[in-house]
């Protein structure tokens, strides 16, 4: 594993962000010659699938599910109550469990996360009105890898701010169902509606709406780089909870830290894609020796061996650094979507860390129970977004209406400078729109 001395060595390589887009494999690049007829980059077909099912709905949808998806088997979209009991009857009560466990941490938190987000307000005529979103649409990714857990972390924080309607676009198996592990979360989280719609055509089809698919007022959720790119383009006619690439983990570990704690999170992290990014910052050489090789040591023990190898050669690496307020710094530059802190006085570093996703604060703080059942939604910003972006919550599915009611006299108090920014501005007609309440007290029944 890639060791680099210093700072400024480690901005250079290990936190050096790559392009995405130049990064597909082969036979990403032959299957869009295949359906498209030429050599294409992402953003074309993006362009060309969102603009298909925008003029075609249902059949464009159902098109590209044939054709990029495998999706032969699916001749209609949306999943009957019938498949999500089936579903049910196929995920084993242990699991079901499980995902009951998460929701209800993850709606607890998101509750306490409501009480303390914006709320309405009327003061002196001035004020706002917030209001939860009135339909939402959900992105779950994934067929040979199944993620049920993004289901509850995006769908329950929606229910939980008050969302009206949830429906849901996700790939299929290739049996032509969607995973019950996804429609059993999905059921649990308050989905109304599933559709078999993988990728950028299940984007589209919630941002402009289909025969089939209702039209929603944002879309939320992670994805590959071809659902990104899909998020940005719909971004106006629809709001979007964020741009995600893969998983970020960066480590901060002093001397005393445990190598073997340190290792695992490294794999932890390291097993979720080959683009995902594992970075160690630590003070002592000792500690960066001593994991490097418990890294290679056991990478033979986990099932995705080869994507966590490939993931740790490309982007992984420890950067020993001058001390742990440097390790801080570095991290705060790259605004990681996970940061650990495996350090002796966690709590006060977190005083100095101002831009991640999510802190784990010491050792017993995993990040994959993070990933799972601690509560806050793991959907979270990443490629340096931490800087300005928050994670997703509550927050996500609010939006606020300013009011303005004024009386008489604060018309009178306040209108004067109003005309006179407006005369500067050369609006005139909005200066005597003011000014035309300055002539006297406004009717009782205001006109």
């Amino acid at each position: 594993m890639r060791i680099v001395n210093g700072a400024e060595e480690a901005r250079a390589t290990i936190l050096r962000r790559m392009s995405l887009e130049t990064t597909l494999p082969k036979s990403v690049r032959d299957n869009i010659a295949r359906i498209f007829g030429a050599e294409l980059g992402v953003q074309e077909v993006v362009d060309r699938i969102l603009d298909d099912v925008r003029a075609n709905g249902d059949a464009a949808v159902l098109k590209y599910n044939r054709e990029i998806d495998r999706m032969s088997k699916v001749t209609t979209l949306e999943v009957t109550s019938d498949e999500v009991q089936a579903a049910y009857d196929e995920v084993e009560d242990g699991l079901i469990d499980a995902l009951k466990q998460s929701a209800e941490r993850v709606r607890a938190y998101h509750e306490r996360q409501l009480a303390h987000s914006m709320r309405s307000f009327n003061e002196n005529g001035l004020g706002q009105i917030v209001r939860p979103l009135q339909r939402v649409g959900l992105y779950a990714p994934g067929t040979s890898a199944v993620y049920p857990s993004t289901v509850l972390m995006t769908a329950v924080p929606a229910r939980t701010a008050g969302v009206s309607e949830l429906v849901m676009a996700t790939p299929v198996q290739p049996d032509g169902r969607v995973s019950p592990l996804k429609l059993v979360a999905a059921k649990l989280a308050g989905v109304d509606r599933v559709f078999k719609a993988g990728g950028v055509q299940g984007i589209g089809a919630m941002a402009y709406g289909t025969e089939s698919v209702p039209r929603v007022d944002k879309v939320c959720g992670p994805g590959n780089v071809f659902v990104t790119l899909a998020k940005k383009r719909v971004y106006g006619e629809v709001g979007i909870d964020g741009v995600f690439g893969p998983s970020e983990t960066l480590l901060i570990a002093d001397e005393g830290a445990d190598p073997s704690l340190v290792v695992a999170d490294m794999l932890a992290g390291a097993e979720h894609d080959e683009l995902a990014t594992v970075v160690l910052l630590t003070d002592s050489s000792q500690l960066a020796d001593v994991v490097a090789k418990g890294v290679e040591d056991g990478l033979r023990h986990i099932d995705r061996r080869e994507v966590a190898a490939e993931s740790l050669e490309a982007r992984g690496g420890i950067a020993i650094v001058l001390s742990i307020d440097e390790a801080v710094e570095l991290a705060n530059e790259y605004a990681p979507e996970h940061l650990c802190l495996h350090v002796a006085d966690p709590e006060a570093l977190l005083s100095n860390v101002r831009n991640a996703g999510c802190v784990f604060v010491g050792a017993m703080s995993v990040e994959s129970i993070g990933d799972y059942t601690a509560g806050p939604s793991h959907v979270m910003p990443t490629g340096g977004s931490a800087t300005f972006a928050s994670p997703l919550g509550v927050h996500a599915f609010l939006k606020a209406t300013s009011i303005v009611q004024m009386d008489d006299k604060t018309a009178q108090a306040v209108g004067p400078a109003a005309a006179t920014i407006a005369r500067a501005e050369g609006f005139v007609g909005h200066a005597r729109a003011i000014e035309a309440r300055m002539i006297g007290p406004a009717p009782k029944d205001g006109r």
